[in-house]
């Protein structure tokens, strides 16, 4: 089970940091990542982690911007988001997968509620 947290409504140019926490499983056995879904739009990658935390991968237009850590030992995985636009508003959802082409390509075994962000211009 996957549950995230850190979501809420701040200006452009801020930066917020989402936590999603995972409560089964061996934490450090899986890749793990975010997506995001806006308004009429189709959910979306926004980067991943592979299961040490050593290798990130980020969609272009987050990329410098969004960075993604994880804690093996307290089973969390984070994405710190600083230079805040409107256009990054969207639900984000946590996600992860033993197997990192499915995680990518949004096909993961395990997803989390969602968190809503919203950025004021």
């Amino acid at each position: 089970q996957l549950v995230e947290s850190g979501g809420g409504l701040v200006q452009a140019g801020d930066s917020l940091r989402l936590s999603c926490t995972a409560s089964t499983g061996t934490f450090s056995d899986y890749n793990m990542g975010w997506f995001r879904q806006a308004p009429g739009k189709e959910r979306e990658f926004v980067g991943a982690t592979d299961w040490s935390g050593t290798n990130d991968y980020y969609e272009a237009s987050v990329k410098g911007r969004f960075f993604i850590a994880r804690d093996n030992v307290k089973n969390m995985v984070y994405l710190q988001m600083n230079n805040l636009k409107p256009e990054d508003t969207a639900i984000y959802y946590c996600t992860g997968s033993d197997n990192w082409g499915r995680l990518v390509a949004g096909a993961s075994e395990y997803w989390g509620q969602g968190t809503q962000v919203t950025i004021s211009s």
